[in-house]
């Protein structure tokens, strides 16, 4: 059965209930609602995921009142977009993960976070703008992927968030890739914004993901008792992916790093270049300008006035020293 969403949900987007054989049901609030006051004893391996847009006012008052959630989790929302982290709060994960637009352009404010509550029963997603790992969770479930748990869901949404991690990573390096050919063709100028920018979307993505790795290492050391060793072990895996990509952006960034110093250098020769050039051009006038000036003054007494050959010697010594000061000064140059 498909469920139609409207505004009358409280900004629920999706919801599902999941069990391990897979084909996820739809489901809407109120039957959410009563799925939660008839919950199935223990053993059941059912559980309940919502997925809600904060954009939607309600969204927080709805779950406050009808969701048994840690005030960790409404904590982390008000704190808005932090480093990705998650923590242990009385036996419920807390998440906060941070991902990227679903129309993402390498652009730093495209990276938005995502907030999750997993307890053993009820997994709970929230956003505030559209984000491509938590939509290809979505569809996932949609496709009927199966879930034995809800740690199995937040497992499924880490080893997406690091497949598009890593597939940024693959097109960023293709993009640094081309601006690297670009400046041996001695282009710099034409790449220098798009390095930049790159730039600060790695240093962005690192600095919100560094603790990662670190959090999940703490919860793997005192993990809920609920939780099974095979999705404590996916866990882990997790830890290891995230902590190699954190190393590939870390050694992207220092190669875009030694990128833009080379096209500094690049620019800064060929503004020396320039300069240069002005600079010869000035020392190379100052004969004339000396002569014609001396020559030009209207006074009496001026040489070779009335010499048919004034003109012509005046040039040759105007040559001359040109020449004398072209040798002096491409000879301190070289």
């Amino acid at each position: 059965m498909t469920i139609s969403y409207g505004p009358q949900q409280h900004g629920l987007i999706c919801g599902y209930l999941l069990t391990p054989t897979g084909g996820g049901r739809s489901i809407d609030l109120p039957q959410a609602v009563e799925w939660l006051r008839e919950m199935p004893a223990e053993g059941s391996s059912t559980f309940l995921w919502l997925h809600f847009d904060l954009t939607d006012a309600s969204a927080q008052t709805w779950m406050r009142t009808h969701l048994a959630l840690q005030p960790e989790f409404f904590e982390a929302l008000r704190q808005g977009s932090r480093s990705t982290r998650i923590e242990d709060a009385q036996d419920n994960l807390i998440a906060v993960v941070n991902d990227v637009a679903y129309e993402f352009s390498f652009d730093p404010s495209e990276i938005a976070t995502l907030w999750m509550s997993v307890s053993e029963r009820v997994a709970v997603s929230a956003r505030v703008h559209p984000l491509r790992s938590i939509d290809r969770l979505r569809e996932a479930v949609k496709d009927g992927a199966s879930f034995t748990s809800s740690v199995d869901l937040l497992n499924h949404l880490m080893a997406d968030q690091g497949d598009v991690l890593v597939r940024i990573v693959r097109e960023a390096t293709t993009k640094v890739d081309a601006i690297e050919d670009s400046l041996l063709r001695r282009r710099p100028a034409q790449q220098r914004a798009e390095l930049g920018r790159l730039r600060r979307v790695m240093v962005r993505l690192q600095r919100l993901l560094a603790p990662e790795p670190g959090a999940l290492f703490r919860l793997l050391r005192q993990p809920p008792p609920w939780i099974a060793a095979e999705d404590l072990d996916e866990l882990r895996q997790s830890t290891e992916e995230f902590s190699l990509v954190l190393r590939d952006l870390a050694a992207l960034q220092e190669r875009i790093k030694l990128i833009q110093e080379e096209i500094a250098a690049q620019v800064s020769e060929q503004t020396n270049r320039s300069l240069f050039t002005l600079t010869m051009v000035t020392v190379l006038a100052l004969p004339i300008n000396i002569t014609t000036g001396f020559f030009g003054m209207n006074v009496g007494g001026i040489p070779l006035a009335e010499s048919h050959f004034g003109f012509f010697t005046l040039v040759l010594i105007v040559v001359v020293f040109t020449i004398a000061a072209g040798w002096l000064a491409f000879r301190r140059r070289e």
